[in-house]
């Protein structure tokens, strides 16, 4: 399905019945990934997987910012009137998450995110390296907004009143030290650093991720 906001046009995958949650995919990816994670939710919830602006079958633009990417996600729940979603998001599907709490707080009912950072020096070196290699023979957005942004204070991250859930992996391209900060700084947050685990291994095998989700979104 394909809905129009703010003159871009966004596609989106709709499944399930009950409770919404929305999914947010992370920098290069599309909703796909999320396809086990689908069926398993979709037993109990409707199900909102999207692919965001320049990414996957929605339309492509000159830039990227996390800001214009957040407000497309919060026009996108108050055109389809989603009450209270849950929103789950994965690295930077994360991040829109964390500016969606703190822009419209009271727009979601539970908030997880995996994965996240909320500025560039969240990011191991060793792999910023790699990105910054990478952007210089490429000339990609979608590194170029890994390298230059997101600009998240922790004064914005205590504002947060959403339910909220922080995930990275025990081996994670995002410091440890960083993801605790950030559950650290919204108060009541939970934080699981996960064993054993990378970036995204366990959010490719989803039905790993998809017992955490539940057991956070059912308390």
């Amino acid at each position: 399905m394909r809905i129009n906001v703010k003159g871009i046009e966004l596609f989106y995958n709709v499944s399930g019945e009950g409770p919404p949650i929305i999914l947010l995919h992370g920098n290069g990816q599309d909703h796909t990934i999320f396809r086990v994670l689908i069926k398993k939710l979709s037993v109990n919830y409707t199900v909102y997987a999207i692919d965001s602006r320049d990414h996957g079958k929605s339309s492509r633009v000159k830039r990227l910012d996390y800001m214009s990417k957040m407000e497309d996600f919060a026009e996108f729940i108050h055109i389809l009137e989603i009450h209270k979603p849950i929103v789950y998001g994965f690295s930077d599907g994360g991040i829109i998450g964390l500016l969606l709490a703190i822009y419209h707080p009271d727009l979601l009912s539970k908030l997880i995110i995996s994965g996240a950072n909320i500025n560039p020096d969240g990011v191991k070196k060793f792999f910023m390296v790699l990105i910054k290699i990478a952007h210089f023979f490429t000339r990609s957005n979608k590194l170029k907004l890994m390298i230059t942004q997101p600009d998240i204070s922790e004064d914005d991250l205590y504002n947060i009143t959403t339910p909220t859930l922080v995930l990275a992996g025990h081996r994670d391209v995002i410091k440890e030290e960083h993801t605790k900060l950030i559950a650290r700084s919204i108060e009541g947050s939970e934080l699981r650093i996960i064993p054993g685990e990378s970036h995204a291994s366990y959010v490719l095998r989803n039905e790993k991720l998809y017992e955490i989700i539940k057991s956070f979104i059912e308390k």
